[in-house]
Formats: C-alpha cells, sequence, structure tokens
C-alpha cells in the first residue's frame, strides 16, 4: 500500500492498548496482574474516544442486493433453546450502550460490594457485548471516567469496576505472549497433575446435577441463558478442577461452547487462575466450599430458587445443602433426594484432602 502512495494506520479497537505496551520496567510482559493493572492506569488507552460522535463514511447510492437474515433460518424453532437467551440479551450497538448507561447510572455503586452476589444486579453484564465487539473496553473505559469526573459515581466504584476491564486486558496479553494458553498450563509442572477420566461426572457437571445446589445452578443459569454470574463461575470451576480432579481445559471447553461472552483470551486465563497453573494464580490450596460459598453470597437462597425450581420450597436453612434436611423438611418441599434431586456426588471433605495431596506431588516432584 505504501507502494502505492497510501498510508495505512490500524488501530485495536478491541483492546486498550496492544499487548507489548504495557510492559514491566526491563520491557517484558506481566505475569502478576496488579502491576499491569497498575500500568495500564498510568498510561491509559492508546488512543481518544470516537463514539459517540463517529463519523459516517459514504456508501454506495444503491444499497446492494442482500439476503434477508431472517432467510437464512439460523434460529432454533423445535424447541427454541435460545429463548432466555433472547429475553436477557438486546444483540447490538445500541442494546451495548443501553446496556452500559443503565449500569453507570443505577448499578455502579454498589459494585465494588455487591458483585459477588448472582441473586442481585450488580454487574454490568457487558461481556457478551464485549466478546462480539458491539462495544469497546475503550467506550467503556471513557465512560466511566467521564461519570467519575462528574462526581457522578465514586472514584473507589470506578476503579473497580474498571479493574475488571483491565483483567480481560491482561489475560490477552497472557495469550499473546503465550500462544499454547487454552491448551497448557503456565506452570509447567501441573501437566503431571493426577487429574482423573472421569466421564460421568463430568455430564453432571455439565448439566448441573452434582448436588451441590450452588453448582448446579451455575450450570443451570449458564445452559439456560448462555451466561452465569462470575462469582459462580469461580464456585463452578474450583469444583469441576478440584472437587472432580477433571482437568482444567475440559471446563474450559464447555464454557466456550455455551458461554454467549465466550472470549479465548479470558476463558483460558480465567480457567488456569482457578486451577492454581496461570499468571497470578489463584494459591493451589484454595479449594471453594460450596456449601459456605452458597451461604456466603447467595445467603436466602434466591439465586439457587431461580435455576433450581426443584429446590423452592426448600427453607434457606437447607437451601445449600439439601441433604442435612430432617425428612419431614423435605417432604414439606416436595424433595425426594436421589429422585428429583440428586444426593452429592462426591464428599467435599475428602475431595479437598484429594486435591491437595494432589498438588503436594507435583510441588515436591
Amino acid at each position: 500500500m505504501k507502494g502505492a502512495g497510501v498510508n495505512v494506520e490500524t488501530f485495536n479497537g478491541s483492546l486498550l492498548r496492544e499487548p507489548w505496551e504495557v510492559k514491566t520496567g526491563s520491557g517484558g510482559p506481566y505475569r502478576v496482574f496488579t502491576p499491569f493493572w497498575k500500568t495500564l492506569k498510568e498510561i491509559g488507552p492508546a488512543r481518544a474516544q470516537l463514539w459517540p460522535n463517529s463519523r459516517k463514511i459514504a456508501g454506495p447510492q444503491k444499497n446492494p442486493k442482500s439476503d434477508k437474515l431472517s432467510d437464512w433460518g439460523l434460529l432454533p424453532t423445535k424447541p427454541n433453546w435460545a429463548n432466555e437467551i433472547a429475553q436477557n440479551w438486546t444483540p447490538g450497538e445500541q442494546g451495548a450502550r443501553d446496556r452500559l448507561n443503565h449500569f453507570l447510572n443505577n448499578n455502579i455503586d454498589d459494585y465494588s460490594a455487591g458483585r459477588d452476589r448472582p441473586d442481585k444486579e450488580f454487574t454490568s453484564k457487558l461481556s457478551p457485548h464485549l466478546a462480539f465487539g458491539e462495544i469497546s473496553p475503550l467506550q467503556i473505559w471513557t465512560a466511566t471516567y467521564d461519570k467519575m469526573a462528574g462526581g457522578n459515581i465514586s472514584d473507589e466504584a470506578a476503579m473497580k469496576f474498571l479493574s475488571e476491564v483491565a483483567w480481560r486486558e491482561f489475560s490477552y496479553s497472557l495469550l499473546f505472549f503465550n500462544e499454547n494458553l487454552p491448551e497448557k498450563p503456565l506452570r509447567e509442572n501441573f501437566a503431571d497433575y493426577p487429574w482423573r477420566d472421569d466421564p460421568e461426572g463430568l455430564k453432571a457437571w455439565q448439566l448441573g446435577l452434582t448436588g451441590y445446589p450452588i453448582v448446579d445452578a451455575g450450570m443451570r443459569q449458564l445452559w439456560r441463558t448462555g451466561w452465569m454470574h462470575n462469582r459462580v463461575r469461580m464456585i463452578v470451576a474450583s469444583f469441576l478442577i478440584k472437587d472432580q480432579l477433571i482437568p482444567w481445559q475440559e471446563g474450559a471447553a464447555w464454557f466456550w461452547d455455551t458461554l454467549v461472552d465466550a472470549d479465548l483470551a479470558n476463558n483460558s486465563a480465567s480457567w488456569q487462575w482457578v486451577a492454581g497453573c496461570g499468571a497470578d494464580a489463584s494459591p493451589y490450596f484454595r479449594i471453594f466450599n460450596p456449601v459456605t460459598q452458597g451461604g456466603k453470597f447467595d445467603p436466602d437462597g434466591d439465586y439457587v430458587r431461580e435455576f433450581l425450581p426443584e429446590l423452592k420450597k426448600l427453607p434457606k436453612k437447607y437451601i445449600h445443602a439439601p441433604w442435612k434436611a430432617p425428612e419431614d423438611v423435605l417432604q414439606a418441599a416436595d424433595i425426594k433426594l436421589g429422585k428429583t434431586y440428586p444426593f452429592p456426588i462426591i464428599d467435599h471433605a475428602m475431595a479437598r484432602e484429594r486435591a491437595l495431596e494432589g498438588y503436594n506431588e507435583i510441588r515436591s516432584a
């Protein structure tokens, strides 16, 4: 193009900065998120905001002949398994802008304290729009800074929200500098972890039939809506990897197939984080207890009841551990364990010890 006298410039619309632009003091890529985030805040986005004052490009006066999208028959009908996906998302740039504006005007001040509550609407739910390029991180960054500069939202809330956008940036940096991130652990010793081949256990996890309500609710939310609350993503991932000892790649593959916000970098980096084998990873000994996690982040059981209607009559005292409920309580709630809802497929305390034994093996090898 330069030979033809045309100057070409490219601008990455899907990231705030190219991966090689956020560098350590020695000029290399970051392997820890906190200093990455500090540097990104200091240097800011690579370019100025364009939306909403973007220029229109003149096109042909006559529209070219084109098929109607509806003629392609892309949407499922028998059955329409995408019905709840359509109810939860409005695809397109306008839907993305509406979602961002609603979040910044209504939810962001509760985000820092409430983002871990799947029973509440405190998250932005912008991830599908980001994944499909319907909104850019630059648009999110600029709109948030504008609100903060205007005194409409607190600095703490704004920075906590933008740090999650930065985690996506960090994930892309990891993928750029580690092309095998989706398949191989960054910490090579984890390749020797004593994983189990458990097709039945994997299927129970995929279908939301593990017997642990917070895990099952998350997996059914994923299947029904194409999305899952981030706190619950960590819980279900921990259960698959550390309770069931099923390789993290299996979970990442399932998320890739079912999430409407499926993103290769974010998906891979996050699964490796939970497994303890990625950059800046969760400590190997951090194994979520699904009962205590459920009680802490879904204290009244509203999230579980929404996605596990078979447990909707169960008192909150037992909603995260139905097997502990007395028989008369189960009967009153129309629950027959093993029939209407499964017993736990594994004992968490035993599974935790087994996982730790595996981690100690590879640490001492």
